[in-house]
Parts: C-alpha cells; sequence; structure tokens
C-alpha cells in the first residue's frame, strides 16, 4: 500500500515517532532480499500534557527529547519521517469521477471541500486512488487524507529545530498498517482491526488485503486510567501513574494489584473495550461486508492487565499483541533483547515508519 506524505519521500530516513507519553526513534536497514535489520533504537518519556489531541502544547520538552536521542543514539542520517493523528486529520473513502492521478491531483482542490469539516485552505490534502475501476454509478473509489497545515507546520517546525530534515509526515494509523504488512503474513480474505492505544489516542484501523477500510481515532487512552486512578483514589498524578504501571502493566503475572486501583483499571479498559465494538458497529453498519477475523492491539497501554480479555469478550473477537519486530532482525550484542520485547508494542507506528519505502506516497 503508498502511504501518504505531505513532502516528497526520503531514500532513507529515520523515524520520529512523536507519541504523547514518549518520544521513539527507530532507525532500519533493508537488504536485498526485503529483510529489515535494526540500526537503532530510542525512547524518552516527555512531560505530561506535552502532547493534547496530537496538538503540541511543549515544543520545547520535545526537541529536547528528540535531539538527546538522536545524539544518544549516534543517528547521522537527518531525513525524518513522522506522523500525526487526531481531531485535526481527516480520513475518508470518497466517491469521485473516474479520471487519471494527474487529473486526480488537479480536481482534488475542488472535490475535497465537502467532505471537510475545515476551510480547504487550512489543510494540507493528500489522496490515493483505492479502486480505479467505476461502479454502477460511474465513481471510482478514492482514498482522501486531510490534516490541518496548522498542526503540520507544528510537526515541521520541531523536527527542524531538532537540526533534523521533515521529509515526510504520515497518519499513525497507516504506519501502524505499514508495520503491521511489514511483519505479518495475513490471509488475503481475512479482516483484520488494528489498535493502537496511546497515552491520549487510541487509532483504529480495519484492514483488509492491503487496503485501509476503515479508520477512527478515539479521544481515549493510557492517561485515562492514570486520571480515574486520581480521582478514585485521591492521589497525585505521580502517585497514580506508579500505581497504574506497578500494578496495571501486566508484565509480571504474578504482582499483586491493589483492589481499589483493579476496579478502577477494569472499569477503563470496559469502557475503552466498548468504545472499539461501537467502531467496528459503525463499520459493519456501512454495509462493506465481511466477518472480522482478529483485532490486533499495539500502543503503550497495550499490556494493560485485563484489557485484552474486555476487548475479547466485548467483541467476540480473537485479539493478539503486536510484535514490531517480529520479522527484523536484532543483533543482542547491540540491543537489550528483553527490553525491545517489553516495549514492542509501545513501537508499532515508529517501525512503521521506519519501514516506508523510497517510493511511497
Amino acid at each position: 500500500m503508498a502511504l501518504f506524505s505531505f513532502f516528497g519521500g526520503a531514500k532513507q530516513a529515520v523515524a520520529v515517532d512523536i507519541g504523547s507519553a514518549y518520544v521513539k526513534v527507530v532507525e532500519l536497514a533493508q537488504a536485498k532480499d526485503g529483510t529489515y535489520t535494526l540500526q537503532s533504537f530510542g525512547m524518552k518519556k516527555i512531560p505530561p500534557e506535552s502532547i493534547v489531541d496530537g496538538a503540541l502544547l511543549n515544543s520545547r520538552a520535545i526537541v529536547d527529547a528528540v535531539r538527546e536521542l538522536i545524539a544518544d543514539r549516534g543517528i547521522k542520517r537527518r531525513d525524518v519521517v513522522t506522523s500525526v493523528s487526531g481531531h485535526s486529520v481527516i480520513i475518508k473513502k470518497i466517491p469521485l469521477p473516474v479520471m487519471s492521478e494527474e487529473e486526480l491531483e488537479e480536481a482534488i482542490q475542488w472535490e475535497a471541500e465537502q467532505y471537510i469539516p475545515f476551510d480547504i485552505n487550512d489543510v494540507n490534502i493528500d489522496v490515493q486512488i483505492v479502486d480505479p475501476e467505476p461502479d454502477e454509478a460511474g465513481q471510482m473509489e478514492v482514498l482522501l487524507v486531510a490534516a490541518k497545515k496548522e498542526l503540520i507546520n507544528d510537526y515541521v517546525a520541531v523536527i527542524q529545530e531538532s537540526g533534523l530534515v521533515p521529509a515526510v509526515i504520515d497518519v499513525d494509523a497507516f504506519a501502524l498498517q505499514n508495520m503491521f504488512e511489514g511483519n505479518y503474513e495475513p490471509d488475503p480474505d481475512d479482516i483484520n482491526v488494528l489498535v493502537n492505544i496511546g497515552a491520549s489516542l487510541t487509532n483504529i484501523n480495519v484492514v483488509q488485503d492491503g487496503q485501509s477500510l476503515f479508520t477512527r481515532d478515539i479521544t481515549l487512552g493510557g492517561n485515562q486510567y492514570t486520571e480515574e486512578i486520581q480521582k478514585g483514589l485521591n492521589v497525585s498524578y505521580e502517585e497514580a501513574e506508579a500505581l497504574k504501571l506497578g500494578g496495571g502493566m501486566a508484565r509480571d503475572a504474578t504482582a499483586v494489584v491493589p483492589e481499589e486501583v483493579e476496579a478502577v483499571m477494569q472499569t477503563v479498559n470496559e469502557q475503552l473495550a466498548g468504545e472499539i465494538q461501537r467502531s467496528l458497529d459503525f463499520f459493519a453498519a456501512t454495509g462493506s461486508g465481511g466477518v472480522f477475523s482478529k483485532i490486533y492491539l499495539a500502543g503503550g497501554s497495550a499490556r494493560v492487565a485485563g484489557l485484552t480479555r474486555a476487548i475479547e469478550e466485548k467483541t467476540n473477537l480473537p485479539v493478539e499483541l503486536l510484535d514490531p519486530f517480529r520479522r527484523v532482525q536484532v543483533s543482542e550484542r547491540e540491543f537489550q533483547v528483553q527490553f525491545l520485547k517489553e516495549v514492542a508494542p509501545m513501537a508499532a507506528v515508529s517501525v512503521g515508519l521506519a519501514m516506508r519505502r523510497p517510493n511511497d506516497r
């Protein structure tokens, strides 16, 4: 699948994933046979609310984190691929009269206006023909992506202030799909649901045979657990975060979870599972047909205790944690393999960004 960019592609680029809780950098090398080797990986926590709904509110902290990671990992490449998400990003499949890609590029500014809830002059637009074959009404299917220029400019500024060059700006949901396709071999008939649970946003991407069928961003993520623990137990943000990480992140199956924390986290699990189910119901109601095969989880909160079970019970679908390093060769001399296994779900978007090919759009 050709992904979307608002800048021309770079031959080799380092992925910089600017998340709501962590900044992550990934550098991959691809051999002629298509296999990937991990060259650099790093992540650094940023202050709470540095990013809210995709908007950069504390650019200085983000710039400092990017600079530190690039320097610590000894990364020499300057070209960067990064991604955006949130309510300032619109992804829609739209029907348009059959035309060539060149004609589409010229017409899209006029055609897109009726589908975008922002002033057309305030957004960057990219587009891809999904199915050039006309339907009964003589229309072809087109995937439209629009992002507010203000958002794009903020990300460009952060990358440039970090001493780097913004080569490509992608969308989180598509980066997640790129990682999935680079590591897994799903049956072309399978309809899989990719869910990336970040600190403040959850991205959903329903995919089949290399195509994105449906995307949605939910304003619910890992921060919700911390906030609810804060309110429920009347503790500080730092104490709530420690309680969440200490008992709720299921890295140790034998960990003792305080009953109050467990109850609060289960409530948020149910909320998140419910939002995922509502998204799938909405997609199913569009009459797209087909049966969902599996849900794949990624993101910093993918390992929250009880979340997998809650989603399975709500959706009646199997749930599996995504492993972005599944087919990436990792040197045990250069990297702490156990650490990579622990943080793997958090690295899904950044690995997907690093897997972009030079000719990707």
